[in-house]
């Protein structure tokens, strides 16, 4: 008879008779939160979350990774004070005897299990990452497993106050019918994504619109208007692509959303996200300079905390504006066979969310890593795409910015505008939020 497996059971197990079999954890190095982190993200890319859904899975379980972690390191302060409504997760009542890394990767575990659809692919590999922390003392294991459940708990508790859920209940998307304004693209023409998402509770800004953008450049047809100047430099940017623009706009393309259509059969390709993309190059850059547990763990926080306030602040100006995509110009006024090397994914043009949110963590990631952090990134390696090198984080996300160009769903100013979004947000972050005293 097969059991399936849940956090009761897990717990079960884990708290079972093999734990006197344990050896002494060795070495400080946060590998297996890494680990964790790249499990998270498999189920966030199975259960084909969008952008945004997705840094909010990744903003909970950091956070209950750092708020456990923290609990034995005086130098580092809990966002509680920092964050209206934050709980008082120290106030948690805490054993002596607690291995507090092994709790925070719980901790993390089991917040991001609760937000994803597939809890199972989790709970199937936290068993395995917690074993591998081989910590003989039966009763350490138990008091730090309970200690990041009771972390995980409040951390929910917050969760389930900022508007989430009220906003799967709004009525669907309206589109409007002026000219300028945003349809549904080839080839699925998908429905509106997240357009309420501007009503989420974001942790560092004071509202969604407190980095409004400029707005994007007047709807027009006429050639010599700015608009329609931007629109035939999408057209002819990608109409004359170099295998490195096509490599770079294919490593940075990051859609949830791909559409694979063969005929009358449609199925989709799972990706990984914009954020997940950020997750990795945090976890990659923390690996390399062999940063400690919770440098490593407070590096994944700011960056999740980044992703999280940039995607509701852009997603705060895409619904309002509501722009039109270069597809949808490009067929109805200049040529109708023309289709984008990218597909357009399913929301507003303006302004671009991986422009916002790449620039905010690299804001970030810069201020706690070094301006110049030269770093490998090989995120996209399991997606058959080759190892990219940059400069520093700036440079990184300078190029994801201009993959939007050369992948033909954005124009230039939702680019340049959305960066200045972004370092605005990663800037303000970096200024309410204090994680060392």
């Amino acid at each position: 008879m097969s059991v399936r497996l849940t956090w009761g059971v897990l717990v079960t197990l884990l708290f079972g008779h093999h734990l006197s079999s344990f050896a002494t954890v060795s070495g400080p190095s946060p590998r297996l939160l890494h680990r964790a982190e790249k499990n998270l993200t498999r189920a966030i890319v199975h259960d084909i979350f969008s952008p945004p859904v997705a840094s909010r899975i990744y903003l909970y379980a950091n956070v209950a990774a750092y708020e456990t972690l923290i609990m034995r390191d005086n130098n580092y302060r809990t966002l509680h004070g920092q964050i209206n409504g934050f709980p008082n997760v120290t106030s948690v009542k805490k054993d002596t005897k607690v291995n507090y890394e092994l709790a925070a990767v719980y901790a993390f575990f089991r917040t991001g299990g609760r937000l994803v659809f597939s809890e199972h692919l989790l709970l199937d590999s936290i068993k395995v990452i917690l074993d591998d922390f081989q910590e003989k003392d039966t009763l350490v294991y138990s008091n730090s497993l309970r200690l990041g459940q009771a972390v995980s708990d409040s951390i929910l508790t917050w969760s389930a106050k900022d508007n989430y859920a009220l906003t799967r209940a709004k009525r669907r998307y309206t589109y409007s019918k002026q000219k300028g304004k945003w349809t549904p693209t080839p080839p699925g023409f998908i429905d509106a994504v997240e357009p309420y998402w501007s009503q989420i509770r974001p942790v560092s800004l004071d509202s969604a619109a407190q980095f409004k953008p400029i707005p994007p450049p007047v709807f027009s047809t006429d050639t010599a208007s700015l608009f329609m100047k931007e629109v035939r430099e999408v057209y002819n940017v990608t109409k004359r692509l170099s295998k490195e623009e096509i490599l770079v706009a294919s490593f940075w393309d990051c859609n949830p959303f791909y559409l694979n259509t063969q005929g009358h059969l449609n199925f989709a390709t799972k990706k990984l996200s914009p954020g997940g993309h950020w997750i990795s190059i945090a976890g990659q850059a923390t690996e390399s300079k062999n940063t400690n547990w919770t440098e490593t763990t407070a590096t994944y926080m700011l960056t999740s905390m980044a992703l999280f306030d940039g995607f509701i602040s852009c997603w705060d100006e895409k619904y309002r504006s509501q722009f039109i995509r270069p597809e949808t110009v490009i067929n109805a006024y200049i040529d109708e066979n023309w289709r984008p090397m990218l597909q357009t994914p399913p929301f507003p043009e303006y302004t671009s969310g991986h422009s916002v949110i790449s620039t905010a963590a690299a804001v970030v990631l810069t201020a706690i890593l070094g301006e110049n952090f030269a770093f490998e990134d090989h995120t996209e390696t399991d997606y058959g795409l080759p190892v990219r090198n940059f400069k520093s984080f700036r440079d990184a996300c300078d190029e994801a910015a201009i993959s939007r160009l050369y992948g033909g769903i954005h124009y230039r100013s939702a680019i340049v505008n959305g960066q200045v979004q972004g370092e605005r947000i990663g800037q303000h972050l970096l200024s309410k939020i204090k994680v060392k005293r």
